[in-house]
């Protein structure tokens, strides 16, 4: 019985990625109370993403942390708090498809060497955005370790500038962002379980 207990709170301890997706109707200023949350606990948010949802008026973040699930369950339950806040889930990595985008600039005289380059982007399951007369932009999509890969391969060319997108995820759930909507509209205190969705 002690080992069992003493396993649950090892795990509980154990820190690993996690990925949440809070709905939010679309207003200004909730970037900011939904980082202070972070900020508070001391939890780096090491990827962020705001956009659209498919049900109209509703923003959608995705924001990638390293926590604890103890502690990342505790800050989504203050984020559920915050007035404009419709829903918020955390998901593990094997509970989500995601993906990143990433834009890497080059010197266009790489590819003036011969056609490595060229190879080296289509092995890598990029493409080339740009060509301009003094550089070329090439993007990938894909896991922050595909696009890190392609970066340490297009270092040692003279890579010019490099950026890589927050984390968009969808989740594996049946949940439809529509209907738990309307549910949530339906319900007087305006709050729903969230353990079906």
């Amino acid at each position: 019985m002690a080992n069992s207990i003493y396993s649950e709170d090892h795990t509980d301890k154990t820190e690993k990625e996690f990925t949440l997706s809070v709905l939010t109707e679309d207003k200004s200023g909730l970037l900011n109370h939904i980082t202070i949350i972070f900020t508070r606990r001391k939890i780096n948010i090491t990827s962020l993403n705001v956009s659209t949802s498919e049900y109209s008026g509703v923003s959608r973040f995705s924001i990638v942390v390293t926590s604890t699930r103890e502690r990342i369950e505790k800050v989504v339950n203050q984020i559920r708090k915050l007035v404009d806040v419709l829903g918020a889930f955390v998901y593990e990595e094997d509970e989500v498809y995601y993906q990143e985008i990433a834009l890497y600039k080059v010197p266009t005289k790489v590819f003036l060497n011969g056609n490595s380059i060229e190879t080296l982007v289509r092995n890598n399951g990029a493409r080339i955005l740009v060509i301009e007369q003094d550089h070329i932009v090439i993007e990938k999509t894909g896991h922050k370790k595909d696009t890190h890969d392609l970066y340490k391969k297009l270092e040692p060319l003279g890579l010019l500038e490099f950026v890589r997108s927050g984390r968009v995820a969808i989740s594996k759930s049946k949940r439809k962002t529509e209907t738990y909507i309307k549910q949530l509209e339906e319900t007087e205190s305006n709050r729903l379980s969230i353990k079906d969705y």
